[in-house]
Formats: C-alpha cells, sequence, structure tokens
C-alpha cells in the first residue's frame, strides 16, 4: 500500500510537469499564426480600401475636373464668337482653329441613349483620362474630316463610357466645338487587342472612333464603337488641322508613369501605420486609435493615386 500511494504523486507530478512543455511548444505556432492572421486581415483592407478608391474616389476627382473643363469650354465658346469676325454680308471664316493645348477641354460629348454629358479634353494621357474622355492627338478634331478619335475610362473615374456596349447602328452621338454641333449616327462595333491602332486608321469621310477598355473590369481588350457624320444635320466639316497617321499613336492601352512617387508614399504609409500601432499598443484608448486613423487614411488615399498610375491602364 505504501509503495502504491508513493508512486501516484510522482506520476501526477510527471503529468504535470509535462503539460508545461508542450504548451511551450504550442506558443511560437500560435503566435506565429495570431500575427500571420493579423497581417493579411490589414492586406485584405487596404485591398479592399485601394478598390473603393478605384470605384468610388476617383469619381469625385473627375466630376471636379468636368465641372472646370465645361466652364474652359464655355469660356472658348465666347471667345471664338468673339473672333469669329465676318468676311463679306453673312460669311464667315471657315478656317478651322487650332488645337487647344493637352489637358484643355475640346468639346461636350453627348449620348442620349445612354445619359453620357462630359466636356472632353485634349490628350489620352494618364492625367488627361482622369478628367474625363480624351481626345487622341493625332486624329482629326470631332466636326473635321477624317477619323476623330476618343478615349473614355469604363470602370473609373466617372467610368463615362461604361455603357458603349449598348450602342447599336443608327444611335446619335452629339459632340459639340466651337465650331457648332456635329451629330454623328453609330455604324457598329467591334473589340480589338490593345495593340490594334488600325482602328483609328484616316478615312477620307467625317468619322467617329470611340474607344474603351473591354470587358468591364479588365484592360485586356478595347470596345471599338464607330459612328458616322450625319451630314444633313451637322455643319459642314472643316479639313483637318492635323495630319493624321495611326503610326504616331503608338498604343491604344495608353502609358504608364514613374514608380518613384509610389515607391516614397508606400514608404511614408508604412512609417504612419507604424507610428499609429505603437502609439495605439502605449495607450490603448479609442480616441487614440480614431486620431491615428484620419493620418493614416489621408496618406494612403495619396498612396493610391499615384499607385494606379503605375497599373495596366484600363480605359
Amino acid at each position: 500500500m505504501s509503495v502504491e500511494k508513493s508512486t501516484e504523486p510522482w506520476q501526477n507530478r510527471s503529468n504535470r510537469s509535462r503539460e508545461p512543455t508542450q504548451t511551450g511548444y504550442r506558443r511560437p505556432v500560435r503566435r506565429a499564426a495570431n500575427i500571420a492572421g493579423r497581417v493579411l486581415v490589414t492586406l485584405g483592407t487596404l485591398l479592399l480600401l485601394f478598390v473603393a478608391y478605384q470605384l468610388w474616389g476617383t469619381g469625385f476627382y473627375e466630376a471636379r475636373q468636368q465641372s472646370e473643363l465645361k466652364s474652359q469650354f464655355r469660356a472658348a465658346q465666347r471667345s471664338a464668337e468673339a473672333t469669329r469676325a465676318p468676311v463679306t454680308g453673312t460669311t464667315t471664316t471657315t478656317t478651322p482653329p487650332a488645337p487647344p493645348p493637352t489637358g484643355d477641354a475640346i468639346a461636350i460629348i453627348r449620348i442620349p441613349k445612354i445619359g453620357l454629358d462630359r466636356a472632353v479634353v485634349q490628350g489620352v494621357g494618364v492625367p488627361d483620362l482622369r478628367k474625363g474622355p480624351g481626345h487622341y492627338p493625332d486624329s482629326p478634331m470631332p466636326g473635321q474630316i477624317g477619323n476623330a478619335a476618343i478615349a473614355g475610362h469604363r470602370t473609373t473615374y466617372g467610368a463615362p463610357f461604361n455603357r458603349i456596349d449598348e450602342l447599336a447602328a443608327g444611335d446619335e452621338v452629339s459632340i459639340q466645338t466651337v465650331s457648332g454641333t456635329f451629330r454623328y449616327l453609330v455604324t457598329g462595333q467591334i473589340v480589338v487587342d490593345p495593340h490594334d491602332t488600325e482602328v483609328l486608321d484616316a478615312t477620307p469621310d467625317a468619322t467617329l472612333t470611340l474607344t474603351t477598355c473591354n470587358p468591364k473590369y479588365s484592360a485586356r481588350q478595347r470596345l471599338i464603337v464607330k459612328a458616322q457624320l450625319d451630314v444633313p444635320k451637322s455643319p459642314p466639316p472643316a479639313p483637318p488641322t492635323v495630319v493624321t497617321d495611326a503610326q504616331d499613336v503608338g498604343d491604344l492601352a495608353g502609358a504608364t508613369q514613374s514608380r518613384v512617387p509610389v515607391l516614397w508614399w508606400a514608404l511614408i504609409v508604412a512609417a504612419v501605420g507604424a507610428l499609429w500601432w505603437w502609439v495605439f499598443r502605449r495607450w490603448r484608448r479609442w480616441y487614440v486609435w480614431v486620431a491615428g486613423v484620419l493620418p493614416f487614411l489621408a496618406v494612403y488615399a495619396v498612396f493610391c493615386f499615384y499607385f494606379e498610375r503605375v497599373l495596366p491602364p484600363g480605359y
């Protein structure tokens, strides 16, 4: 009896001594899993914030730019009317105005079927298309003889060309310039590779080409909508002010910009986030967390602004 009693405590102590050792092995694994989970949740949240910025945040920027462009276009209209001096009687000069500088408003495009009413900017670079639909500088101006071409975003920055896939033959596209309002009728649409610049080739008549990304939320292809000038319901088309050469257009996909600002702002976001985490770890108060959210979201929004520029352009 004494032997049995003496062995039971020893066995219990042995079992208890093993438990902390086994738990000690589990702690690093649990800690690593906890850290990995927090990192994944943080990355997922940042990704969702970037998507939200792309789909909705960019629209606020485009709306503000559109307001400025339309005001600029109205001023250009008044200036053109004031300088259009009559030659004899009611005959006025027919020399088309020179193309405006890149980034300036050149026209107002309206497509009643899809509710589109936007100012068109000169240029198809990344900064230009952030403002609205952009006119390819190497193509004739709208209302001139030749193939006038306009590109527009389909999912971001207000998505002006989001619904142009709904256009069918006979639908109207109205473009108002300082020379008058020109009415185009859609003739059809095709899907091409971003490198197929043949869709921008010169034409003997006054035509219009609209380009955007395809399918939605992807830049893999380009959707092309073709239209012909409705001559009876439009002013006479003027000769082009530029020489159209499709070889000078380059690529329908556009061009990205420098990655240097992205790297700098990524470091700033990491620094602000680390400081926010450190302060909150020392003072776990709700107002400390809120105070850290505001500056972090501010610098992250700037990071998204530059990061979006180096991604494959999505018209």
